[in-house]
């Protein structure tokens, strides 16, 4: 499959980028620096500036997309330019280049505010606002078949492969795993239209996703 990954230096999004590759396929990433993440026959890479307009960013979109990963993030820098805006115009991109699938990665529940109270510091609470209202926009005003992966606080630390989903309350991950499964739900008919929450868990990855 061609695929664009946003934000392929992240700490998810550079694993995610890894385990595409090793998949063979061909990825285009997205990153602000020059030098490139990957030097592999099946990776390119552009420079996307998710604050530009809308005629820019679209142009940059490559043709043939078969899917397309928005893993990018301000890190609480530029959340309404960036992890919000940013990702819409990225979604209209996605429309208007005919690509199918659209995976997003956002945050454990970021589409349920009434879980929020009592739950996240204070100083996230703008952070899950940008999520709420660009996850909402994916759900509600595009066409695309969208997977939306809500995963807990990140841990740089070994993946084990065992994930529980559909969660009721926040976990941890590690990164490895939730780059995992974000490869996992690109073509598991089980992902479409889904809104996944998780956390590390008892199931192997592709069982979770087989049995959503």
């Amino acid at each position: 499959m061609h695929i664009l990954v946003i934000g392929a230096s992240g700490r998810v999004g550079s694993i995610l980028t890894q385990k595409l590759l090793q998949a063979d396929h061909t990825v285009v990433g997205t990153t602000r620096q020059e030098e490139p993440v990957f030097e592999l026959s099946n990776y390119s890479q552009i420079k996307l500036d998710l604050t530009a307009d809308q005629v820019n960013i679209t142009r940059q979109f490559p043709d043939n997309l078969d899917a397309v990963y928005f893993t990018s993030g301000s890190r609480g820098k530029d959340l309404l330019q960036v992890d919000l805006h940013g990702a819409i115009k990225t979604m209209k991109a996605a429309e208007e280049k005919n690509v199918s699938k659209y995976i997003m990665l956002s945050t454990i529940f970021a589409t349920q505010p009434e879980k929020w109270q009592g739950v996240l510091p204070e100083n996230m609470y703008d952070y899950y606002v940008a999520k709420l209202y660009a996850d909402e926009w994916l759900i509600n005003q595009t066409s695309l078949d969208y997977t939306i992966l809500q995963p807990g606080a990140l841990k740089e630390e070994k993946g084990n492969g065992t994930i529980a989903t559909q969660v009721e309350e926040p976990g941890e991950n590690p990164i490895e795993d939730v780059a995992q499964t974000l490869v996992e739900v690109l073509q598991n008919p089980k992902a479409s239209k889904k809104v996944i929450t998780m956390h590390s868990g008892e199931k192997r990855i592709p069982e979770a996703i087989a049995t959503l």
